[in-house]
């Protein structure tokens, strides 16, 4: 019986690793760095691989992330990546970074990252925070200099400066690529534009008032 119960557990633990490795797996080399040209490369994961004899420093490294992002915007915020196709030697690695900034009173609206779960410190300023889950259920927090706070994989969240000067905000992510996908301009802004029709239907909201939100120039602060 005993032995059924382990064979069970194994089986189990095996899973969970198979899914783990769902995003970004664990790669099987000390390092993989991103190449453009395919001729010379073996395709691994996210990204052909540069001959590790051509492999160097410069590879693994980014400048000038002490810099602030322009917040000159109509969102007053500026997100500033660093991930793959900034660092080539983050590919298969699973990790990236930003650096987010914002004026007074500035947000980084409602988004998703389809492929990372988010960890993100607060570095100057007071940030307003949340994400909402699955079920709808908002989960907010007010962070100050030092704090930290998690944004689980793929769920809508935010970041919005409360105060009147400027805040700065460093975020870890659990992908080389999370991507991001920001609902109004997603839903408002696509191309081509989403049927009028849908977006009444969904929203519950005035045809006249949806092709407004559809004739407008949704910006992207990355």
């Amino acid at each position: 019986m005993k032995g059924i119960h382990f064979h069970a557990a194994f089986v189990l633990l095996a899973l969970a690793f198979t899914l783990a490795s769902a995003f970004d797996p664990s790669p099987l080399q000390d390092f993989c760095v991103a190449i453009n040209d395919t001729k010379t490369g073996v395709f691994v994961n996210g990204k052909f691989c540069k001959d590790p004899k051509l492999v160097t420093a410069e590879d693994f490294f980014f400048p000038g992330l002490n810099k602030p992002g322009n917040t000159a915007n109509q969102l007053g915020s500026k997100v500033t990546p660093v991930n793959v196709l900034q660092i080539l030697g983050l590919n298969t690695l699973g990790i990236s970074l930003a650096r987010i900034d914002f004026a007074p009173y500035g947000l980084n609206p409602p988004h998703t990252h389809p492929r990372g779960t988010e960890i993100l410190v607060v570095l100057e300023g007071t940030l307003y925070v949340g994400f909402v889950t699955s079920d709808n259920r908002l989960f907010t927090k007010v962070l100050y200099p030092g704090d930290v706070f998690v944004f689980p994989i793929g769920l809508i969240h935010f970041q919005f400066n409360v105060g009147n000067t400027n805040a700065v905000a460093l975020a870890g992510l659990s992908s080389q690529n999370p991507g991001v996908i920001t609902i109004a301009n997603a839903v408002f802004g696509s191309n081509p534009a989403i049927n009028p029709d849908v977006l009444v239907k969904a929203f519950q909201l005035d045809l006249n008032i949806v092709k407004q939100l559809q004739s407008k120039l949704w910006m992207d602060n990355n």
